[in-house]
């Protein structure tokens, strides 16, 4: 990587918990283009504030975690399709001060239904009505996807999710389906490691597990899932394939799923 100097990219990213994952990935890759970039976690309490200095300081990119994607709509200049489909913002790209925000989240699971070719005349149970929740629902509505059920703890917010949509909710474990979706941290690393996000039964009449999970890779809704031979999405492929997208919208350079792979290595081996 070129020493740091005047003539340095920053790029940030703004979240409550920052991780090492993002940093790492981005760093990795402005190392082996030779790019003069360097990428920063930071958490705020003042997001207006954060992100006027994005403006200002003429910040390239700045990606957006929890609990800032809705916060940050109105502190931009434009809003593109992906986040305005779901109300909720994962990427932020200054151009000589005007910010566009984008979600690559959105972008990155539905790319992944292509790339996995799930059938959109499958049923599909998603589990959780949060942000990324709401990424994965819409995600899958793009998609062409007709039967959907979304089940969570909070059954108003399923529900609003899901009518959002034009899909339907359900309270408890949900309905038997062909596409099983954990939206939730549910199997994260933490108190809900050891969780898995559907039982035995819903796993066995399955045919597709989808985690969005990123860390750990290997939850225990993923490890049941590949036990009994399922076709499996990882959130690990998640997290790397928007990550790549935000790279590319900071960078303007085009990178291969070869370099995505070596990167997102990278960034979970620190």
């Amino acid at each position: 990587m070129p020493i740091l100097n005047k003539d340095t990219t920053l790029c940030i990213s703004l979240a409550a918990r920052p991780s090492n994952i993002g940093t790492r990935f981005h760093n990795f890759l402005y190392d082996e283009l030779g790019l003069n970039f360097v990428y920063k976690a930071f958490s705020t309490d003042d997001i207006e504030g954060a992100i006027r200095g994005v403006r200002a300081l003429g910040i390239r990119g700045c990606s957006v975690s929890m609990p800032f994607k809705q916060a940050v709509i109105d502190l931009v200049d434009e809003v593109e399709p992906s986040a305005a489909a779901i109300a909720s913002v994962n990427t932020i790209v200054n151009d000589g001060g005007r910010l566009t925000a984008s979600n690559t989240d959105y972008e990155a699971v539905a790319a992944l239904l292509r790339s996995h070719a799930v059938d959109p005349e499958l049923p599909v149970l998603v589990r959780g009505a949060g942000g990324m929740a709401r990424a994965v629902v819409a995600a899958f509505r793009g998609a062409g996807f007709g039967d959907l059920t979304v089940t969570a703890r909070n059954a108003r917010a399923a529900t609003d999710l899901a009518t959002s949509y034009g899909y339907r909710a359900v309270t408890g474990p949900g309905p038997g389906a062909a596409v099983l979706v954990n939206a939730t941290p549910l199997g994260m690393t933490g108190a809900d490691a050891g969780t898995q996000a559907f039982d035995d039964h819903q796993i066995a009449a399955a045919q597709v597990a989808f985690d969005v999970v990123a860390f750990p890779a290997m939850t225990p809704f993923v490890k049941a899932a590949q036990a009994t031979d399922k076709q499996v999405i990882t959130g690990a492929e998640v997290i790397a394939l928007q990550a790549a997208r935000q790279f590319e919208r900071y960078t303007g350079v085009r990178i291969s799923a070869e370099q995505v792979a070596r990167a997102a290595e990278f960034s979970r081996a620190g």
